[in-house]
């Protein structure tokens, strides 16, 4: 017959409070789904108000230790005026037909000159571009209701009219076309006149930074070809990607880059931090006025209030803290954009801002900053490095963007393949493998050679 018996023996083992728990909870959560645990904690918790009008000083937004309620509801203010500027076309983003649509209400036109433009405005897609060329306007001006019917030259005019609005470039049917319309921003007309020859003949040599060759090609020195390359990489390949979202619906930046005489600086989006804390009058009516029914529970929501106000005093002061060291990380990319991108590891983060790897990787999950090249989640910024052929690393955002413009500057008789891509970069010094190049590729949404070719 078997015995019964019991026996007790003791362990240690960690068990995270309920605060910290709140704490990892509200610093995992996107800008969306924390804005709605707040307003439901609002709700819900009568000890707990919104204040619009409490504001904190620049030093208590960076210290991770400070979790007085006095930081609660804080905000950073911007390194220099431009700053609060940044932060209201963040928090209420312009479309780019929006924006075209009134530059034109400002001119003195006629009518029907309004409304030809407005056509081409409609005709662009999502990146500013005419793709099908005038076929595509004269498809929109088909449905209108004018009489006479506009002519190709009415139809010309119109899309010119829409290419001379800002940003310069908008409106063009390819890269080169782009590239070209911003031409009339550059004041030299002898240095114009090279960097036109070089984008309409010898684009390609450009987008493999090969002066030797284009010195060859426009005969002039190598110096004054590596100056019109120079020239080339100022103009902007996607000037209308500041009204994009980086394919990212309804993302609200948590941070904006915003330049100031210290180069570029982190500062917290007003827009996505509430102002939270304990209602003064309503705890000290509680505290005077305790009743044994009533006393347990509202002191659960006493404790619940100021938990809330300081850990999300605590969220905002850790990405602000990542942010501010990423900043520091990837300066070039925020003046040279994905191409100048460095790599950069979590735990690399986590030392500088002193956290946990695990932390670092909480905040940079679903977690947007506004930069000058579009808006992009924190994460973005982070990737082991691929091997150059002089020994250095470079990130592999950095070579995606760099697939994209051999692509975009690719012979139109004949269509970059992946291979031939991967031989590009590795005259380079990139030393890509073909499937990567097919895994950039299709990560850009750009289809394969043969379905290239036949579209061009």
């Amino acid at each position: 017959m078997s015995q019964l018996s019991l026996s007790t023996s003791a362990a240690l083992t960690q068990s995270a409070s309920p605060r910290l728990q709140q704490a990892v909870r509200l610093l995992q959560m996107s800008s969306q789904d924390f804005a709605r645990a707040v307003r439901e904690a609002l709700e819900s918790n009568p000890l707990l108000e919104a204040d619009e009008g409490e504001t904190m000083p620049e030093g208590q937004g960076s210290s991770l230790g400070d979790w007085s309620l006095s930081s609660a509801g804080s905000r950073i203010p911007s390194a220099d005026s431009d700053g609060e500027a940044a932060w209201e076309r963040s928090a209420a983003p312009i479309s780019l037909r929006a924006h075209l649509h009134g530059q034109l209400d400002l001119l003195r036109l006629p009518e029907r000159d309004i409304l030809l433009a407005r056509a081409v405005i409609e005709s662009l897609d999502d990146e500013g571009y005419l793709r099908g060329g005038i076929g595509e306007i004269e498809q929109a001006v088909h449905t209108m209701p004018l009489a006479p019917k506009p002519d190709e030259q009415e139809i010309r005019m119109a899309w010119r009219r829409v290419q001379g609005l800002d940003p310069a470039g908008v409106a063009a049917v390819d890269l080169r076309h782009c590239l070209l319309l911003q031409l009339n921003t550059m004041e030299c007309a002898t240095s114009r006149a090279l960097v036109r020859r070089a984008i309409e003949n010898h684009l390609k040599a450009v987008a493999l930074r090969d002066p030797a060759r284009l010195s060859e090609a426009l005969g002039v020195s190598r110096d004054m070809a590596a100056s019109v390359c120079a020239l080339i990489r100022t103009l902007n390949p996607s000037p209308c990607r500041a009204f994009l979202q980086d394919d990212v619906p309804g993302a609200v930046p948590d941070v904006v880059a915003v330049r100031s005489g210290r180069g570029w600086q982190m500062v917290l989006n007003d827009a996505v931090m509430p102002r939270l804390r304990v209602h003064a009058a309503y705890v000290r009516i509680f505290q005077q006025r305790k009743r044994n029914a009533e006393s347990a529970a509202l002191s659960a929501c006493l404790q619940e209030a100021r938990w809330l106000v300081g850990n999300v005093s605590q969220r905002f002061a850790t990405i602000l803290a990542v942010a501010r060291a990423i900043g520091r990380h990837q300066q070039a990319f925020f003046e040279y954009g994905p191409l100048a991108l460095k790599p950069l590891k979590l735990q690399q983060i986590a030392q500088e801002v002193g956290v946990h790897e695990s932390t670092v990787s909480r905040v940079t999950n679903n977690k947007f900053m506004a930069t000058p090249f579009g808006l992009h989640e924190l994460k973005y910024f982070f990737s082991r490095g691929l091997s150059t052929s002089n020994g250095s690393s470079c990130a592999p955002a950095a070579v995606k963007q760099l697939v994209s413009e051999l692509i975009a500057a690719e012979s139109p008789s004949h269509a970059l393949s992946d291979a031939a891509i991967a031989g590009l970069l590795a005259q380079q010094g990139f030393s890509v493998a073909r499937r990567t190049v097919t895994k950039y590729r299709q990560a850009l949404r750009i289809s394969a050679a043969p379905e290239r070719h036949q579209n061009l």
